[in-house]
């Protein structure tokens, strides 16, 4: 049984003008329109296509990728608002709609916005959501201190901003750790601080502990090594000035630079840090 809004692998059992028929097995043949159709496509070839229902119920494959699929979460651009919801780009022609009761914020056309992808339990066509926190997995996360982790941002509070961890869970970025601009649909790298007793997860951008500290330190002498083998920067420089430049808070660089000093491989004066030898 082919399924709907997913990829499938499936087998060709006729070519015709307009394009093929395939096996959809219970779901029974499924039309793969011509643009579509690989080039010298015979029957019993196996065609990888996305599985979906068309504007009139009809079941239709493309060999077309979209960029997300049916329990995935993703980030996409809106193309177009009416009065019954908003519409994707995901890819495909048909844009994926997402109904207005199904919009954490009402979206507006040229935003990104994250959103997961479903099948309308009424219609079984493929439609978004982005409310994101009812699909999130319910099962308690099962994450290292400092394990690294794919995130999605996608609602801000006064706390700090949620994410998407691993397209499973609910984890916060809280905003006096955050010194960088982020923005609703983001996609990027961060690091699990904390699983709590409540199942909740606080999230980092950098490396917690000692191994981040060891990671930027070797950042920063690269940095100097680069810049002649001094640069005008001291644990005395104000916190924006180095974030603007290193991109990490004042606490990381002063640790950084004190287990360079601790080594031995940098002198600190009132004007700057000069790499030894």
């Amino acid at each position: 049984m082919a399924k709907l809004g997913r990829i499938n692998k499936l087998t060709v059992t006729s070519t015709m003008a307009y394009g093929a028929h395939l096996d959809g097995g219970e779901s029974g043949e499924i039309i793969l329109p011509s643009r579509d159709l690989p080039e010298h496509c015979q029957p019993g070839d196996e065609v990888v296509v996305f599985v979906y229902k068309d504007g009139e119920d009809r079941l239709r494959a493309t060999t077309q990728k979209p960029r997300a699929t049916v329990g995935r979460f993703a980030t996409l651009r809106v193309v177009a608002v009416t009065g019954s919801g908003a519409y994707l780009d995901w890819g495909l022609q048909s844009d994926l709609f997402v109904p207005k009761s199904e919009q954490l914020v009402q979206m507006v056309k040229g935003r990104v916005y994250a959103v997961f992808v479903l099948l309308d339990e009424q219609t079984e066509r493929v439609i978004a959501s982005s409310k994101l926190e009812k699909f999130l997995d319910r099962q308690p996360p099962d994450y290292a201190e400092g394990e690294e982790v794919e995130l999605i941002i996608f609602d801000q509070s006064d706390l700090g901003y949620k994410a998407v961890v691993n397209q499973a869970h609910l984890g916060m970025l809280y905003k006096n750790e955050v010194f960088q601009r982020l923005t609703m649909g983001q996609q990027l790298t961060g690091y699990i601080k904390k699983v709590r007793a409540d199942q909740k997860i606080d999230l980092g951008l950098k490396k917690p502990g000692y191994q981040g500290v060891e990671d930027f330190s070797q950042t920063i002498l690269e940095i100097i090594q680069a810049q002649g083998g001094r640069i005008g920067v001291t644990d005395k420089t104000p916190p924006e000035e180095i974030y603007a430049r290193f991109g990490v808070s004042k606490k990381t660089f002063k640790k950084a630079i004190g287990t360079l000093y601790q080594k031995r491989l940098i002198t600190i004066d009132p004007k700057g840090i000069s790499l030894i030898g």
